[in-house]
């Protein structure tokens, strides 16, 4: 049976909804909770960007049983990857075991604050690897002295740690990646239903491991309106991964969504109230080989009006598959 999870968006919340919201998606009967980890929201329009690490510290008091997890933190630039680890295994601790790090190789909208330029992708792909092994490294416990291409770190040690070391998800969007996924990661996270990248984790030792999707929606019970809402807040969405992580700001995903037109963007988020839409959507990841998919819910407004559909209607149908 799908695992179905609930997206704390921090580029379209407030912070302390985002707590409140993530006790509710515990409430309702979500299997677990993702959340963003962003400087900037997308387009200007969602307003938000909480540091995500702050509100998981509340998320993990405000719930008991929800399993969280970064969807995604990226270790290279914005981050010291000793830092990273540090904040992960404070939140295995905070949680009671209950937080997984999920970690990808970012995207230049995020990680330009801090003035260094956004390399290009092969570079990424050799600082993340490097990333992840200082991570796992630290996560064993003991001291650690790395010198390497990008980090060096001096002497370094975890002194809490959960019982268990948090495991550690990695998002993929090919071969390269796949394969860093299932040497360093104990589950493979990829947004869309991608068989191919699935099938290339498997074939590089990840078999067996889980895999993590993403899936928007806009519920609403006036279908237009959940288009329009759509529209206004995740055309940015159109624009493929190839091309968001590498535009700099808001205003450069709104010059490129300017002609993305609502039923573009209703093609791949479900707008209305139409559970079986969402149903389907869902079976292309789980067809695809995913064993887990978060939902996201646009518009922050319209969190508890989609909680009280997800009780009642959503989630019983989505249990089926």
């Amino acid at each position: 049976m799908v695992q179905i999870g609930y997206t704390l968006m921090c580029e379209q919340t407030p912070a302390r909804q985002l707590v409140d919201d993530a006790a509710r998606a515990e409430q309702v009967g979500f299997d677990y909770a993702v959340i963003s980890d962003h400087y900037f929201p997308w387009v200007e329009e969602q307003g938000h960007a909480a540091y995500a690490w702050s509100v998981l510290g509340a998320v993990a008091h405000a719930t008991e049983r929800l399993p969280l997890m970064t969807y995604v933190t990226c270790p290279i630039m914005r981050y010291h990857p000793a830092v990273v680890a540090q904040k992960a295994a404070t939140m295995g601790v905070l949680s009671g075991g209950r937080f997984t790090l999920g970690l990808g190789s970012g995207e230049n909208l995020n990680e330009h604050v801090i003035g260094e330029g956004w390399p290009s992708a092969d570079r990424r792909h050799r600082m993340f690897r490097e990333a992840v092994t200082i991570i796992t490294e630290l996560f064993g416990g003991e001291y650690v002295t790395y010198e390497g291409e990008f980090y060096d770190v001096d002497s370094a040690k975890l002194y809490d740690l959960p019982e268990r070391p948090v495991p550690i998800g990695i998002a993929a969007s090919g071969g390269r990646s796949a394969a860093i996924a299932a040497e360093y990661g104990d589950l493979l996270i990829i947004n869309e239903p991608m068989p191919e990248v699935v099938g290339q984790f498997a074939q590089a030792g990840g078999a067996g491991k889980p895999v993590y999707g993403q899936l928007a929606l806009s519920y609403d019970t006036d279908a237009q309106a959940a288009k329009e809402r759509a529209h206004r807040l995740w055309r940015w969405s159109a624009a493929g991964w190839k091309v968001m992580a590498e535009l700099p700001g808001p205003v450069n995903f709104e010059a490129y969504a300017q002609f993305v037109t609502p039923d573009d963007v209703a093609s791949s988020v479900p707008c209305g109230s139409d559970v079986e839409a969402v149903v389907e959507a869902v079976k292309k990841y789980t067809d695809a080989g995913y064993t887990h998919v978060a939902l996201v819910q646009v518009g922050h407004d319209q969190q508890e009006p989609f909680f009280r559909w997800a009780e009642k209607e959503l989630l019983p149908a989505l249990r089926s598959l």
